[in-house]
């Protein structure tokens, strides 16, 4: 009888450990298409509004989830007074993490975006710590010190500093780590569901999202864009729209199956390519020793963290939506 339970506990471990690395995987895919899509429209077409952009994402998101719902392909609870409290604060999260996020694409190379990302690990490593009662194992620590070494080394030499650029970026980095860590406990509570999620973030946000692009005039200038004819953009900006939501889909999907801080951690890695291919897309990054050596620091380092994480053996104890389980920690 014992070695019946063996031979299944193995086996739920190796269906787990697949969930685990496809979502990963998933993730890694969705995050680098949407950026390298979103440089494409924001710098390449120089498309004037990042706000705009964010807003058609928050659009698709919902058009998506709602016909999804009327068609009873995904499942969530209708809206009513009790929403927003078991939701709050992840809509305000989600759109600052949007609008952040494509503002430092647009203000900076790829490289170093990609660069400046990764200390959104060690910020979420540092929330996992008090919000989740998570901690991170040495050899986790030690390669997200190395990765965030190597972009402090990138940036000592960055002749294209710009402090819009690294401002947004840093702070995108904080509602990175605040959006998978409270993602996370909400995924772990299991009140709305990642589909009700995903919907009531963007619902939520859409119509102060759409007065601040008002206010600031970013819709009267994304109106007047003279290249809504080219087909060729409509068809990227309807592709950054629709990547909004798969993005967060995947988001959802790798936080339910891995842990908030591997999440952030994959996101950084599928940098890799983003960082190199960075040195060609957009045409705004400029070369010198010093920054590509840290750039370097910083991918090795991902690539270090992946190896640690994945190599192990699930515990028997590594249950789904444990929200005090040490999963990912090494």
């Amino acid at each position: 009888m014992s070695g019946h339970n063996s031979q299944e506990d193995a086996e739920a471990d190796r269906i787990l450990m697949v969930k685990k690395i496809l979502s990963a995987a998933f993730y890694a895919l969705a995050s680098f298409m949407i950026t390298v899509v979103n440089k494409t429209v924001l710098t390449s077409y120089a498309f004037p509004s990042y706000q705009v952009l964010g807003l058609g994402q928050m659009l698709a998101t919902i058009l998506v989830l709602w016909c999804s719902r009327s068609m009873k392909m995904v499942q969530f609870p209708s809206l009513d007074s009790s929403v927003a409290r078991r939701i709050w604060p992840l809509p305000l999260i989600y759109m600052g993490n949007m609008a952040t996020g494509l503002g430092g694409t647009k203000e900076l190379s790829l490289p170093m975006f990609t660069a400046l990302r990764r200390f959104s690990i060690l910020m979420t490593m540092i929330l996992e710590r008090f919000v989740l009662g998570i901690k991170a194992s040495w050899p986790v620590q030690a390669s997200v010190f190395a990765m965030v070494g190597g972009a402090l080394l990138a940036a000592a030499d960055d002749v294209t500093f710009s402090w819009t650029g690294y401002t947004l970026v840093l702070l995108n980095d904080g509602f990175t780590a605040a959006n998978g860590v409270y993602m996370k406990k909400k995924l772990d509570s299991k009140e709305l569901g990642k589909y009700g999620l995903m919907y009531y973030n963007a619902l939520f946000m859409i119509v102060p999202a759409t007065a601040i692009a008002w206010c600031t005039g970013d819709l009267e200038s994304s109106a007047a864009y003279p290249h809504w004819s080219d087909m060729l953009f409509l068809a990227q900006f309807l592709m950054s729209c629709v990547m909004g939501f798969v993005l967060s889909y995947s988001v959802m999907m790798c936080t339910q199956y891995n842990s908030a801080l591997t999440t952030t951690i994959i996101g950084c890695l599928k940098n890799i390519l983003v960082t190199y291919l960075g040195m060609i897309i957009g045409g705004d990054y400029v070369y010198s020793w010093l920054n590509f050596v840290g750039l370097n620091i910083s991918v090795l380092a991902s690539l270090g963290y992946t190896y640690v994480t994945f190599k192990r053996k699930p515990a028997p104890y590594m249950l789904l939506n444990d929200a005090n389980s040490k999963v990912d920690t090494v």
